[in-house]
């Protein structure tokens, strides 16, 4: 009879393989932690401190863009204002040249028209010592005509024609009136 030992093919009794595979898994884990975990704990480092500046340089971009935006919004908001400004007084000095311009317009009509007054005052006065000189020899015509004999005194003819001319500027002046209104409405 044979005796077979069943404890070389029990994989859970232990035997040589299991302290060769501990102290080769514990060279390998010195190994690691010796020269693999330091450089890669420090490129992991210097990656995660890598990252954490680009998120604070991010954070810090969004704060200065966001300042940069308010600062905008304020120059726009002063250029909005400035604008409405130089609207208004745009608007206040159009206004204010459109006045004095009417002014002056109104100056000059009230100029023209006194020069005007005064021309006419002229030339009616004018017309009215030609007129009465014409008619002072108109009448002294007529009158040499009714009585028949020419007056050869000077005195008498100036006498005369005074007479008529007062009989003139004693008429109505309704009658005056109308033959200024009747002349101006014809011209």
């Amino acid at each position: 009879m044979t005796t077979t030992v069943l404890a070389a093919d029990n994989f859970l009794v232990p035997n040589g393989t299991i302290i060769a595979e501990l102290v080769a898994f514990l060279i390998i884990l010195f190994v690691l932690g010796r020269f693999v975990w330091p450089p890669l704990s420090r490129s992991l480092e210097q990656r995660q401190n890598m990252v954490q500046k680009q998120v604070e340089d991010a954070e810090g971009a969004a704060r200065r863009f966001k300042q940069a935006e308010e600062r905008y919004e304020e120059a726009l908001a002063e250029a909005r204002t400035e604008a409405a400004k130089i609207r208004d007084q745009a608007r206040a000095d159009g206004e204010r040249i459109r006045d004095e311009l009417r002014e002056q317009a109104n100056a000059e009509v009230e100029r023209i028209r006194q020069r005007g007054e005064e021309q006419l005052s002229t030339q009616r006065e004018q017309v009215v010592r030609q007129l009465r000189g014409e008619l002072g020899a108109l009448s002294v015509q007529l009158a040499e005509q009714l009585v028949g004999h020419e007056l050869s005194d000077d005195e008498n003819k100036r006498t005369t024609v005074d007479a008529f001319l007062q009989q003139l500027d004693q008429m109505p002046a309704a009658a005056t009136d109308k033959t200024p209104a009747q002349s101006g409405g014809a011209g």
